[in-house]
């Protein structure tokens, strides 16, 4: 019997999009050894010359123009793609789709970006006989998202699919799933040993990551928190920012045995592990790690859009704090300092949820349950 096969497909706008697509496609493979899961970055698989040039050109916008990102991101925030780009992911992608999908004759494709949601949704409407599954990677739902002919909708909150029900999207049609991360992050891991293994002191720690991209970390915040070093561990992670890290690795102001300085890793969930805070922007895949792993969050540098929602259900859910003025990074200097038991004990509570989709596992196991039911429906059981 042939082995069944899910094409997940992405795109590199943010990290995000494509980390989600890997952390489901292991999930699944952890949870059915059998399964066969391929991930693609469309752009850059189809394109490999005009992809990472979009890419770059984005990645400077959002780093240099975050507000115009936003008011872009709101002024389309209730329409799908427009027709311009739809023409361009046309004479881009299309039939270069259509033959990578008959090459690899998946039973199953997964996107978890809204390009290559149109792409197969197109295919779709042209013929094509695979069920599409859209993995919504944010903790809030753009217009470019949405398309008839996706079959099922995996979102992280109650409150995005109402947000797809107001879109005029079918309840059964909707699934609350969370957001997928890697099976590194379904389990905590041994603190001791890995404090030791990393090449760390026992004591209170912080992490400070810059996003997938390693955008800039905040000056002020930076310099507030090399003045903790004597007392509290530091980790900086520049994610591929490869620059900033070598800048920062230069200057005597992060010269202090207590700092840690890391460039890209796919070790995040240990260095998670054995942190007490993480001070990071709003990523939902990040966001969504953080709380895999329990741990508390302070949010900076929120691009409008996405960002601030992804913010504000974490603000509410009661595991972040915006970091709104330097008083919020006194507080928990305290906290770290003089009430470590009490941050230790709230960590070790937060992994106790009932709620389905904030297991770490739940949406791999969705989405084989989701194959499963494929496969008796075409048998005809």
């Amino acid at each position: 019997m042939r082995k069944k096969r899910v094409l997940l497909l992405s795109e590199g706008f943010g990290t995000g999009h494509t980390q989600a697509a890997y952390a489901l496609a292991a999930g699944m493979k952890k949870l059915d050894p059998d399964l066969q899961c391929r991930v693609i970055e469309l752009g850059k698989f189809l394109n490999p010359t005009m992809g990472p040039l979009i890419l770059s050109a984005y990645r400077k916008t959002v780093s240099s123009s975050p507000k115009l990102v936003g008011m872009l991101y709101r002024k389309q925030y209730d329409k799908s793609l427009n027709r311009l780009t739809k023409l361009a992911l046309h004479r881009i992608f299309y039939t270069h789709t259509a033959q990578v999908i008959q090459q690899l004759k998946p039973d199953l494709i997964i996107c978890t970006h809204p390009f290559p949601n149109a792409v197969i949704s197109r295919l779709k409407r042209k013929g094509l006989n695979v069920s599409l599954i859209t993995l919504i990677t944010d903790y809030d739902v753009h217009g470019t998202w949405v398309n008839k002919e996706v079959t099922q909708y995996l979102v992280s909150t109650p409150r995005v699919k109402n947000l797809l029900l107001r879109r005029n999207v079918p309840a059964a049609s909707i699934q609350v799933t969370g957001i997928p991360v890697h099976p590194n992050f379904w389990e905590g891991a041994d603190k001791e040993q890995l404090v030791k293994d990393l090449g760390l002191k026992r004591m209170p720690t912080v992490l400070i990551m810059s996003g997938g991209w390693g955008v800039s970390f905040n000056k002020e915040i930076v310099n507030l928190l090399i003045s903790w070093a004597d007392q509290i561990q530091l980790i900086f992670c520049t994610g591929s920012n490869e620059k900033l890290l070598q800048k920062m690795k230069s200057s005597p102001a992060f010269n202090h045995p207590h700092i840690h300085l890391l460039g890209y890793t796919k070790q995040i969930d240990k260095w998670m592990d054995v942190s007490d805070l993480l001070i990071t922007k709003p990523g939902g895949m990040t966001c969504t790690e953080g709380m895999a792993k329990g741990i508390p969050m302070l949010f900076y540098g929120v691009i409008p859009g996405q960002e601030e929602e992804n913010s504000q259900y974490f603000v509410e859910l009661g595991s972040a704090e915006m970091i709104h003025s330097p008083s919020v990074l006194h507080r928990w200097h305290h906290r770290l300092l003089y009430e470590y038991k009490q941050v230790e004990s709230s960590r070790v509570n937060s992994f106790m949820s009932t709620e389905p989709e904030k297991e770490p596992f739940y949406c791999a196991q969705q989405v084989l349950e989701l194959l499963r039911q494929e496969t008796l429906s075409s048998s005809g059981l």
